[in-house]
């Protein structure tokens, strides 16, 4: 357990961090399972869209740090290569 007070501060802004880091990485995963929900249901109108709200999100989350940069250009990569084969 943290005992000088930066320490004890320290352990604050992690958690507080986590638990920003945990919602943000969620939405995230929501945006992205969206997308994938519209493909497997052949509709491809709805997939765009959601690809479109997809993009910024997967944009904003490696610029923050939450994701690599790597990882978000990989996920518009294939999620959008499965759009075009609708």
């Amino acid at each position: 357990m943290a005992n000088s007070p930066q320490a004890k501060k320290r352990a604050r802004q992690a958690d507080k961090r986590r638990l920003l880091n945990a919602s943000q990485r969620s939405a995230m995963r929501t945006s992205t399972k969206k997308v994938l929900k519209a493909i497997s249901a052949g509709d491809k109108a709805g997939a765009e869209e959601a690809y479109k709200a997809a993009v910024p999100m997967l944009d904003r989350m490696a610029g923050r740090g939450l994701i690599h940069k790597n990882k978000a250009a990989r996920h518009k990569s294939r999620l959008s290569k499965h759009i075009r084969a609708l």
